[in-house]
């Protein structure tokens, strides 16, 4: 029993670190696709976003967008507000020279507005990104340099987060980042990218899909690319900043979103999941599915653990659950440190899950609201 239960123990801990240690090392012994750059490429260019309450960050998004028009003069920059209560409306219409406004009659969501853009963007290449997410200044001009390649459908852009020191949350948030964007990389290099960042990622406007409100809508937008028989790829100088969420409670709450509407959104793509080429498949499945069920990979390697000391000594048993639970009380108080950043690891892993686990039982999310933290 105790061997049955050590080799369960064993393939629970693969499963749990294969996406983000075994994965990448396979990827990186896999053969580059080139990519046909080219420097002076330039193509219409349609910038989206949609806002909720997002008043504090509009100031600075609109002197960015001033900056991106600077370098890109023909930039169009469409927004959506998500019926805000606060002045984001207000904010956003005193620039009618630099974007085009859609305020929206109700809460419908971010999938909803960016429907709405994109329907009305004129550019061959639409760009999408958040609210209170700036872009680097040269980075329309950078993206356009790999839409010369006619084999590109779509591209990912590198998010670099700030406020790592904000708190434990914020630095494993960061350090979850870096490991993304790097396997992101390597998947792009190979080929392509299994979707994108809403944050910033762009397409051409031809392959833009239909969709219900109810999936997450950069996944949706990006894979589309992949579906196309196009590659989904990242751009290193294609570069955007976002504040990362220091509060625990926040980010439990986004990653239980993201994680409900991704498994919905995956649900619903299916069917087109399973025309993609083998390779493709595999990164799908590794990049993504697993990861899904990290946190109930944890648990139960976690039980096989207790269930295998308890079968050696019941005394010790009690020893090493008492010692868990004193391990994960502390960490839950610590704001700080490495016990509060493996506990918020823990804490991600386990909020992912019960949003795929609410996905499974037919629930989603269709509107959002900005984290306080950030």
């Amino acid at each position: 029993m105790i061997i049955i239960l050590l080799g369960a123990l064993f393939f629970f801990i693969l499963f749990l670190i294969y996406p983000y240690v075994i994965y990448p090392s396979i990827l990186s012994h896999m053969k580059s696709v080139p990519i046909a750059r080219n420097e002076g490429h330039r193509l219409s260019v349609s910038l989206v976003f949609c806002a909720y309450n997002e008043e504090a960050q509009i100031p600075e998004k609109i002197k960015n967008i001033v900056k991106l028009r600077e370098r890109y003069p023909d930039l169009e920059v469409l927004a959506y507000d998500d019926n805000s209560s606060d002045e984001t409306l207000a904010l956003l219409q005193e620039r009618p020279d630099l974007l085009r406004v859609i305020a929206g009659s109700g809460r419908t969501g971010k999938a909803h507005g960016m429907k709405l853009l994109a329907r009305e963007a004129n550019g061959e290449i639409i760009v999408f990104t958040d609210a209170n997410v700036l872009l680097e200044e040269q980075a329309i001009n950078n993206l356009m340099a790999y839409f010369a390649d006619p084999e590109v459908g779509g591209v990912c852009g590198s998010l670099q987060y700030v406020g790592e020191s904000a708190s434990a949350t914020a630095a494993v948030g960061s350090a979850y980042w870096r490991l993304e964007e790097r396997i992101k990389s390597e998947e792009s290099r190979t080929g392509s990218v299994m979707g994108g960042d809403g944050s910033i990622f762009s397409l051409r406007r031809a392959l833009y899909p239909t969709f219900p409100d109810s999936v997450l809508d950069d996944m949706t937008v990006s894979m589309s690319a992949v579906f196309a028989g196009k590659r989904l790829i990242k751009a290193g100088d294609v570069i955007a900043y976002e504040r990362l969420v220091a509060s625990r409670r926040d980010e439990v709450a986004r990653k239980v979103r993201i994680a409900t509407r991704a498994f919905h959104t995956h649900l619903f793509l299916r069917p087109q999941l399973r025309r993609m080429t083998a390779k493709n498949k595999f990164k799908y499945v590794s990049h993504k599915f697993l990861r899904w069920f990290g946190g109930g990979f944890f648990l139960l390697g976690l039980f096989c653990f207790i269930l295998v000391v308890f079968l050696a000594s019941t005394w010790l048993a009690l020893v090493a659950l008492l010692f868990v639970t004193s391990v994960a009380a502390l960490g839950w108080t610590s704001k700080k440190g490495k016990l509060a950043s493996l506990i918020d690891t823990i804490i991600a892993l386990l909020a992912t899950q019960w949003g795929v686990v609410l996905a499974m039982l037919g629930h989603t999310r269709t509107t959002w609201t900005p984290a306080a933290s950030r």
